[in-house]
C-alpha cells in the first residue's frame, strides 16, 4: 500500500493499493451501521458526493479523510482528486475490483470517499432560528430519506431533523440519494419527535404535519397566507404515515390536494411539494 501525498508523488508512483490492504478492509466495513457508528466515518460514493465532501469542513476540519479511485476515474475527475489532496485526504489508486469491493452500488463510478460524520447538534439547529425545516419521523427507507434531504436542500431549507426512529443518515443508499446534499445543510439525528416539536415551537417555528388525511388543504393554507412564517414540516413513515399522537403535536395537519385520479403521492414527492410551497410563501413575504 502507498498513500499518495502529493500530485507529483501520485504521478510518479501509480501502483495500485492491494485488495488485502487494511485500508481497503476498513473502508469495506463502513457499509455496516455498527462500524460506521464506532468509527464515526461513512462512505461517499461517486464523483458528485466526493466533490462535495472534499469541499466540506466538519468542526473546522476537512470532512473527506480518504479517497479510493480507479486510474480512469482519477484521470477523468482530476479536479476532485486535487480538491481531495488540498483537503489532506489520503489518496489510493485502486483497481475496479477493489472499488467494487468497497462500494455498495451495482455499478460503481470509480470514486469512493471515506468521510467524517457531519450531523449537527439539534440544539445548534434550533439556536440558528431556522425558517424552514424538514422533520423525518419514522422514515425507514434510506432512499426516501436521502431524496427528502435533497429536496430540502433544493428548496433552501435551513435544516433537516431525523428522529430517533428514522433511518441512519449515513446509510450508503441515503447518501447516494441525496446526491451531495448531505454536505449542504445541517442535519440533526436521533431526536425524539416530541422534543423536536417542542423546541421548534419554542423557537417560534410553526410545526405542520404533512398527512394525506389532513384537515387542512395546502392550497387553502397558501391562500390564507399561513405559510409565510418560519415552518417545520413533519413527514411520516412511507407505509402508515404519521400516528395520531404525532399529528396531535403539530399546529396544523395539512394534506397536499390531489386534483387528478392518483390515489396518493409518495413521501419524497409530497415533501418536495410542501417544502417548495413554504419556500415560495416565505420569499414572497420576505422571510428569507
Amino acid at each position: 500500500m502507498k498513500n499518495l501525498c502529493s500530485e507529483s508523488e501520485f504521478m510518479a508512483a501509480p501502483e495500485l493499493i492491494s485488495p488485502r490492504s487494511s485500508r481497503v478492509a476498513a473502508a469495506r466495513r463502513l457499509a455496516k451501521r455498527n462500524f460506521r457508528g464506532k468509527e464515526r466515518l461513512f462512505l461517499a460514493e461517486g464523483p458528485q458526493a466526493v466533490r462535495e465532501a472534499a469541499r466540506h469542513r466538519t468542526g473546522g476540519e476537512p470532512t473527506l479523510v480518504e479517497l479510493f479511485g480507479t486510474p480512469e476515474a482519477v484521470e477523468r475527475y482530476a479536479d476532485i482528486v486535487d480538491a481531495a489532496h488540498e483537503a489532506g485526504a489520503r489518496i489510493h489508486l485502486a483497481d475496479e475490483a477493489v472499488i467494487a469491493d468497497i462500494s455498495t452500488t451495482v455499478t460503481p463510478q470509480g470514486l469512493v470517499g471515506v468521510c467524517r460524520f457531519i450531523d449537527s447538534p439539534f440544539e445548534a439547529v434550533v439556536a440558528a432560528r431556522p425558517k424552514l425545516v424538514a422533520v423525518l419521523a419514522n422514515v425507514r427507507d434510506p432512499g426516501n430519506a436521502g431524496t427528502v434531504l435533497r429536496c430540502a436542500d433544493a428548496a433552501g431549507a435551513d435544516a433537516v431533523v431525523l428522529t430517533d426512529a428514522s433511518v441512519d443518515l449515513y446509510n450508503p443508499k441515503a447518501v447516494r440519494a441525496s446526491v451531495g446534499s448531505h454536505f449542504h445543510l445541517p442535519v440533526a439525528v436521533g431526536v425524539p419527535v416530541e422534543q423536536a416539536v417542542r423546541a421548534l415551537k419554542d423557537a417560534g417555528v410553526r410545526v405542520v404535519a404533512a398527512d394525506g388525511a389532513g384537515e387542512d388543504d395546502l392550497d387553502a393554507e397558501l391562500d390564507a397566507g399561513t405559510m409565510g412564517g418560519p415552518t417545520a414540516w413533519i413527514f411520516g413513515n412511507e407505509a402508515w404515515g404519521l400516528p395520531e399522537e404525532t399529528r396531535a403535536l403539530a399546529d396544523a395537519v395539512v394534506r397536499v390536494p390531489i386534483h387528478g385520479k392518483a390515489e396518493s403521492l409518495n413521501l419524497a414527492t409530497a415533501a418536495a411539494v410542501c417544502l417548495y410551497a413554504s419556500a415560495r410563501a416565505q420569499r414572497a413575504g420576505g422571510a428569507h
